[in-house]
């Protein structure tokens, strides 16, 4: 087995090296489009997994504007991030770098604005960039000609933005609200002489999983199917035992599953109602909305607490009404996808706009038994990404290669023309979009998660992945290896390690993870 990880990188001046070589009067057509410095969208969304896009997998939802993206260009079969959680897998993809490389190595963390990201560098080149939406990185955001964030997690109804010039609030839903915004700022802001880079970073689909009230209706008729994994015993695997994330013990009825009534309480309920004194995440609508959502929650409500669910029976509800409301929140996503697909076309920008949809991570959709994400296993490390390319480039269908959210940045860099700083640890996928099949491309990923002891308790873990081994570490309080066989134990209920046949292949992958650590300078690397 090759673990070898290809360095190379594929510099080209401006765009001209990427046109095509067709008949002539194509290739003078082609010629003045590859003149034209690429412009670049970047939509992403929080803890949307692939397994609720029906480009991906179709058992659930179907999602017609994201695989509007997918069927016109490229989808990535084996795309992963390197730290499955939200404010350390965006620093990743800003600097191009591991999250101990760039300091923020968890949601506790503050980013260091200061350092080289990659909106910074295509200001360089040249070009404007703009970022709307979640930020989670606690700093002020730098590097953008124009930013509106939201604080923190940000908020579904009725949310405030943070500005250069105050905070700001915005009536309506979130989602839309950031569509608005965005096609407000292709519109009216920017400097139509100038290439952009346009970051439109969604809240959708984050727990709690609050629907538009338009959507409320939507699979209130569907029984999902359920993993064949939902009642996972975690025999062999502490680690997993010991989380907090169950479906059946840890969602919160009131908080995650809208369940609110005066007599009950929970954990996590004054975040939905009140806390601190400020208006909860409920206590945020307007008349209007209360009114939609009470007449769509209340008689849930009502019918739950009659029925005194206990058990089995119980668990498989939480499931049930946690599908249908993280599918009611990615509708409003994907049709506000669209609105960003038609400007971009009415404006005739979309021939020569890279247009990149993918997510901070993926999530757990009952897999385990489990919603959230922060561990290695495949749910969570595994994100969705699919891109429309822009006219010069010629490569349809799926990229199978492994690539990862530090790739993001030398990516977006190479299309702007410029040069990719020696210290960035992702690799350019220009190639790939180009449709080449570099020999020396990488066969290993690097992971690491930090975050413990935190929400959900998972520990210390760091590991590596070939495209069909997954070798973990968990660590700190606990000193534990996990193996899998993806080949033959896709769903990774049966840790390997130390098991008969299995000191071979153990023996390359620790040396492979040896070499990632001592790769990307890990000072947590084996000795």
């Amino acid at each position: 087995m090759n673990f070898s990880k290809s360095k190379r990188v594929y510099p080209i001046a401006g765009l001209t090296a990427l046109a095509l070589t067709p008949a002539n009067s194509e290739a003078q057509s082609n010629k003045a489009q590859s003149s034209k410095p690429v412009n670049i969208v970047y939509i992403m969304t929080d803890d949307h997994t692939a397994q609720m896009m029906s480009c991906y997998d179709k058992r659930f939802i179907q999602t017609p504007n994201l695989d509007r993206i997918a069927t016109d260009g490229v989808r990535f079969t084996s795309s992963f991030v390197c730290n499955s959680i939200s404010g350390p897998s965006r620093a990743a993809m800003f600097t191009g770098k591991h999250s101990h490389k760039n300091g923020f190595k968890d949601n506790t963390s503050v980013f260091d604005g200061s350092q080289q990201t990659m909106p910074k560098l295509l200001q360089q080149a040249g070009y404007q960039t703009a970022i709307i939406g979640k930020w989670h990185l606690e700093s002020t955001p730098t590097g953008f000609n124009f930013w509106e964030i939201l604080p923190g997690q940000g908020d579904y109804y009725n949310p405030d933005f943070i500005t250069p010039q105050g905070t700001i609030h915005k009536e309506g839903y979130v989602t839309n609200i950031i569509t608005d915004m965005s096609i407000d700022w292709l519109e009216n802001k920017r400097d139509r002489k100038k290439p952009f880079c346009l970051f439109i970073h969604h809240k959708a689909i984050h727990r709690n999983w609050m629907a538009d009230t338009c959507n409320l209706s939507l699979y209130e008729d569907k029984i999902f199917e359920y993993p064949k994994n939902f009642y996972d015993n975690y025999e062999g695997r502490p680690a997993a035992a010991a989380q907090e994330m169950s479906i059946d013990k840890d969602m919160d009825l009131i908080y995650d599953l809208k369940m609110l009534c005066p007599d009950k309480n929970s954990r996590l309920k004054s975040l939905y109602t009140r806390n601190n004194d400020s208006a909860g995440v409920y206590g945020r609508m307007n008349e209007g909305q209360k009114a939609a959502w009470n007449k769509h929650y209340q008689p849930i409500i009502d019918g739950f607490y009659k029925a005194n669910l206990k058990g089995k029976e119980l668990a498989e509800w939480k499931y049930q009404r946690y599908m249908r409301d993280y599918a009611k929140t990615v509708k409003s996503l994907d049709d506000n996808v669209g609105r960003v697909l038609d400007y971009l076309k009415k404006e005739g920008l979309l021939e020569n706009t890279l247009v990149v949809y993918t997510s901070d991570q993926g999530f757990y959709m009952g897999e385990h038994g489990w919603f959230d994400k922060r561990f290695m296993y495949e749910e969570s490390m595994h994100t969705p990404l699919i891109m429309h390319l822009p006219n010069v480039y010629s490569k349809k269908g799926d990229i199978p290669q492994l690539v990862q959210n530090i790739d993001y940045a030398p990516t977006f860099l190479e299309l702007a023309g410029a040069k990719i700083p020696n210290d960035m640890q992702g690799v350019s996928l220009v190639p790939l979009l180009k449709g080449e099949k570099p020999k020396n491309w990488r066969k290993s990923l690097y992971y690491h998660f930090y975050e413990y002891p935190a929400e959900h308790a998972v520990k210390k873990h760091y590991g590596v992945r070939t495209d069909r081994y997954k070798l973990i570490h968990f660590y700190n309080d606990i000193d534990k290896w996990e193996l899998y066989d993806l080949k033959k134990d896709p769903m990774e209920m049966n840790n390997i390690y130390e098991k008969k046949g299995t000191k071979s292949i153990t023996k390359k992958l620790l040396k492979e993870l040896n070499r990632l650590q001592e790769q990307y300078d890990d000072p947590i690397r084996l000795r």
